[in-house]
């Protein structure tokens, strides 16, 4: 068997915007989900998928992964996001999906597999490894805007 490895993600909002973080290389896309939305202090509150278009619509990605699934209503070709590791999404290192959080509100991050490393004993996983720019709030204050 081979040795426990790591994942080393990029998750970014924008360009200046982005966290990176380490995640076990046995986990699901459910928790890439998971911990793609603590890293920018967001309740974990709302549906979500994964999906392999990088530009234009993201309902046409040829790959898809959707909680939608999981839950019962899922339409036409997507997997589960539950029941699906991380690497068989993102294969290899520079592998790309984009990610929606919260259909309603729309938020949507580049997701890229950017590092495999041993992974370190006694080390709790998922961690945050660097955090890039200020993220946006989660649910903006209409008197802000």
């Amino acid at each position: 068997m081979a040795d426990p490895e790591t994942l080393v993600f990029r998750a970014a909002l924008k360009p200046k915007v982005y966290r990176d973080f380490e995640i076990a290389d046995t986990s699901t896309l459910y928790a890439l989900a998971q911990a793609i939305v603590r890293c920018f202090d967001f309740d974990f509150d709302h549906a979500f998928g994964f999906y392999s278009k990088l530009k234009g619509n993201i309902y046409a990605s040829p790959i898809r992964y959707e909680l939608f699934v999981d839950m019962g209503e899922g339409e036409g070709e997507a997997r589960s996001v539950k029941r699906t590791r991380i690497v068989d999404a993102f294969p290899s290192v520079g592998a790309k999906m984009r990610f929606l959080f919260d259909y309603g509100d729309g938020w949507e991050f580049l997701v890229e597999l950017v590092k495999r490393r041993p992974k370190e004993p006694k080390v709790k996983l998922p961690r945050l490894l660097i955090s890039a720019g200020e993220a946006p709030a989660q649910y903006p204050d209409p008197e802000d805007e």
